[in-house]
């Protein structure tokens, strides 16, 4: 089998630095070992208030995890995943090799084309209907994951409404939340990571959205109020169980379904306020069967979306194990 070089690599490592993650806090890092690419959660980065058990830590970290699979593929690779290979090694979530080599087929270019177009959007969306037929194409891609995509009809809807407002306030109300809003949205110059202010978008002044204000911290200049679509299309991503490994599934789950949307020109608005107080995620959780909410997302129509700035690879590679 043809060896991988560096570069081709470090490539793909660019291309999964472009994942999404809470509060755009990049919680990851890589090494390259030979032809493998081992994946790292990095807990410096993770927000101690809204995430104290690294759950969406590991959810960024499994968004990277898939684009990095994305990119493979697209490469013409088959990628080899072992997930917590070393259970001494708690901050290794993944290696990942370069397997046999292997036409891709239209949808792995799709998927690996629509990386650096899927932004998130925190702007209002149209009030045209999600067809089915995208629908069923993004529950195919959770189930693809091992995980579960549950679109909310109207009386479900208006609950994880109700829900992600109590959420929010409850977090405006824990102890450090503000601090931790303020480090991740405080404008600097250079700044390549958090969120700037052309991506937060502005306050839904009929608050129908359950989205997190980021413009609630003095960093951020005053936003005009906008009249927001009147019956958002709200799903909610579950897996079965809720510990690491069902974590990172989510996490690729996430990305696949992002990536699937962002394909059928899609606006997509991950929303994780309502899972980050767990007396809330409860509700939006089975405990019959063991199901548990790992993340709430909005779909639509609208404009495209900013990107947000991002680190170079350079900050991300670990330097080779035969270095440290």
């Amino acid at each position: 089998m043809a060896t991988v070089d560096r570069k081709a690599l470090t490539r793909w490592i660019e291309m999964a630095t472009l994942a999404p993650s809470l509060h755009n806090s990049q919680p990851w890092r890589f090494r390259v070992d030979g032809d493998t690419v081992e994946v790292y959660a990095d807990p410096a980065r993770r927000l101690e208030v809204l995430d104290p058990e690294g759950r969406e830590m590991i959810i960024s970290v499994g968004a990277a995890l898939f684009t990095l699979r994305a990119a493979i593929r697209a490469a013409g690779r088959i990628p080899a995943v072992a997930a917590f290979p070393d259970p001494g090694v708690p901050d290794l979530v993944a290696r990942v090799r370069p397997g046999r080599i292997a036409e891709p087929g239209p949808d792995a270019l799709e998927l690996a084309a629509a990386i650096d177009r899927r932004h998130t959007s925190r702007r209002p969306f149209t009030a045209a209907v999600v067809p089915a037929d995208a629908v069923d194409k993004l529950k195919e891609a959770a189930i693809h994951e091992g995980a579960r995509l549950a679109v909310a009809g109207g009386a479900s809807r208006t609950v994880i409404v109700s829900l992600g407002r109590a959420a929010a306030d409850r977090l405006r109300r824990r102890g450090g939340y503000f601090a931790e809003l303020n480090r991740w949205t405080r404008p600097v110059p250079g700044r390549l990571d958090g969120i700037p202010a052309h991506a937060i978008g502005p306050w839904d002044a009929l608050e129908r959205i359950p989205m997190r204000d980021f413009g609630v911290v003095d960093s951020q200049p005053s936003r005009r109020g906008e009249e927001f679509e009147a019956f958002p299309t709200i799903t909610v991503l579950t897996t079965v169980g809720d510990a690491p490994a069902q974590w990172l599934q989510a996490g690729q789950a996430l990305q696949r379904i992002l990536l699937v949307a962002t394909r059928l020109h899609l606006a997509t608005t991950p929303i994780s306020q309502p899972v980050e107080i767990p007396a809330i995620r409860d509700v939006l959780s089975d405990p019959r069967t063991g199901r548990w909410a790992q993340m709430v997302i909005r779909l639509g129509y609208g404009p495209p979306a900013a990107a947000t700035p991002r680190r170079p690879v350079t900050e991300v590679l670990l330097a080779p194990a035969s270095e440290v």
